[in-house]
């Protein structure tokens, strides 16, 4: 019997080292043929491919850069995330199985991008930010209420001012099925600014759903983000006092920006959003926005009502912790 045991895991051992060659040749075959198709806009060069028995599947240590610019773009891991070492396996022979991607396709799948670091004097990170705010008056972004709060985004001069030489960035993106819904959620982190977790619940069935292409429109059921501060508040107020602005006009700058933000995405936010906000900004270290529709509401369609209304369609709310 111990015998048998030791063959079985020495056999077992076998299997997942060899299936793991062959998934990574794949990989990695698929991969070169990528970074070939893509090289003549950017030149992409990467450390190796890797697995793990949870079912993550990255691209180590990648280096971009692209065509035009100097600096380089570096990514410690860019890959996917599934149920299991298995469903990688699945994933890896989707071409074979076309017919019913049902099938092949986990209940669970997830985009991870980890350590994307850009420093903030780059050559694309300059151009990028002026391609941002290429329609606002100069004027405007001079202010220096705009500047020190990032009211129209940071640029590179301010975020050095804030004490930042890089900027460190990781996002994930989950897709979970579940019944008569999906779920997405997300994260983002930004070095010593901010952590972001998202989940927004939407109505459907996933393959359905985003099987009808640009015909798709996604309808929200549910909605909650969390927002995390990690010292970008205190670098902000730093900064603007010493563009002598006082507490009480950093706090309206702040508004402003949450205003703004509103503008731009067709909401004008009522009491349950500014007053948290107002608590957040004077020294709370998180924020909790949630919506509640009573009915899936699609996003396509938000803009077609009136800014003040859509808070109560959403049923929007926050709370500061």
């Amino acid at each position: 019997m111990k015998n048998l045991l030791i063959w079985v895991v020495i056999l077992g051992a076998l299997g997942y080292g060899g299936s793991k060659l062959l998934l990574h040749h794949k990989v990695g075959k698929g991969v070169d043929q990528a970074v070939l198709m893509v090289s003549p806009f950017v030149n992409v060069e990467y450390d190796g491919v890797s697995s793990t028995m949870g079912g993550q599947l990255t691209i180590d240590g990648v280096r971009a850069y692209m065509t035009g610019f100097a600096d380089e773009i570096y990514i410690d891991r860019l890959g996917i995330d599934t149920p299991s070492y298995f469903s990688l396996l699945g994933l890896a022979d989707i071409k074979e199985n076309v017919q019913s991607p049902d099938e092949v396709i986990p209940d669970y799948f997830g985009i991870v991008i980890e350590g994307v670091r850009m420093r903030v004097n780059a050559d694309y990170f300059k151009k990028a930010y002026a391609a941002s705010v290429a329609d606002i008056d100069t004027a405007e972004l001079e202010k220096d209420a705009a500047r020190c709060t990032g009211k129209y985004g940071f640029s590179p001069e301010t975020l050095t001012r804030l004490g930042f030489s890089d900027q460190v960035v990781s996002l994930t993106a989950h897709f979970r099925k579940g019944e008569g819904k999906y779920t997405v959620e997300m994260t983002s982190n930004v070095e010593d600014m901010w952590d972001i977790e998202a989940s927004v619940d939407l109505a459907g069935d996933m393959l359905t759903e985003l099987s009808k292409g640009p015909r798709y429109r996604p309808r929200m059921r549910e909605m909650r983000v969390v927002f995390k501060d990690l010292s970008l508040r205190d670098r902000v107020s730093k900064y603007c006092g010493q563009l002598g602005m006082s507490e009480d006009e950093i706090l309206t700058a702040q508004l402003d920006k949450l205003h703004y933000m509103g503008e731009v995405y067709g909401i004008e936010f009522d009491e349950y959003v500014i007053v948290p906000y107002t608590e957040f900004v004077k020294g709370k270290s998180t924020l909790v926005v949630t919506a509640k529709p009573t009915e899936p509401v699609s996003l396509s369609q938000i803009s077609l009502y009136k800014p003040s209304d859509v808070p109560a369609l959403l049923d929007l709310s926050a709370e500061a912790l």
